[in-house]
């Protein structure tokens, strides 16, 4: 398979990841904790369309893993970079059996403590992605602007989680960590698929 054509892959697995996630987490998840019985019990189908769209977005990281490493197989990181994406499925795939429960649970509080349960479980997952962005920030080097934001991205993943586990009071600050994390990841990662899309893999 010839580099524009692992580019694209990744750019198109990227730009699908932002959709599938986006609904899971803010159409789905976020339901579930404001009105978690009325959620599931009026729009149970959409809780496992959610379901189901988180399975997609760990399905896509794995092949996103598997493209970056074939394109940048020859960099001395790109296997240690794959690695950590891989940990931060597989935890993924693991927090979704909470998540899962969530549709045999009878009361909100048992909702409540699934959905706590996989955001928790992701949570950890997400600074094992965050060392990952930094070792591909390392790996593609240029456009600087994109390599930039994604050490800031995955720094913020990693602080995000640290502050989760460290600060009794996180929830007076989760806004701010909230944008902390989603702004420079958004931006390095949303560049960075279309500047593969674009131009990534071309003259390799």
């Amino acid at each position: 398979m010839n580099t524009r054509t692992l580019a694209k892959i990744i750019g198109l697995s990227y730009l699908s990841i932002f959709f599938t996630a986006i609904f899971a987490n803010f159409f789905v998840l976020e339901a579930l904790l404001n009105d978690p019985l009325a959620s599931l019990q009026d729009n149970h189908l959409m809780v496992r369309w959610g379901i189901l769209a988180f399975m997609v977005t760990v399905a896509l990281d794995v092949i996103i893993a598997w493209a970056l490493y074939e394109l940048f197989k020859e960099h001395v990181l790109s296997r240690l970079s794959t690695y950590f994406r891989l940990m931060h499925a597989a935890i993924m795939g693991v927090a979704l059996f909470a998540l899962q429960q969530v549709l045999v649970s009878t009361t909100a509080e048992a909702i409540i403590k699934q959905v706590d349960t996989f955001n928790t479980i992701w949570l950890l997952g997400l600074f094992f992605f965050g060392i990952h962005l930094m070792l591909l920030a390392k790996i593609i080097g240029k456009p600087k602007v994109i390599a930039l934001f994604l050490v800031i991205a995955g720094l913020m993943y990693m602080l995000d989680t640290v502050a989760h586990l460290m600060l009794t009071n996180y929830d007076a600050y989760s806004s701010l960590f909230l944008a902390l994390v989603a702004i420079p990841s958004i931006i390095g990662e949303l560049s960075l698929a279309i500047w593969l899309l674009v131009k990534g893999g071309k003259g390799n």
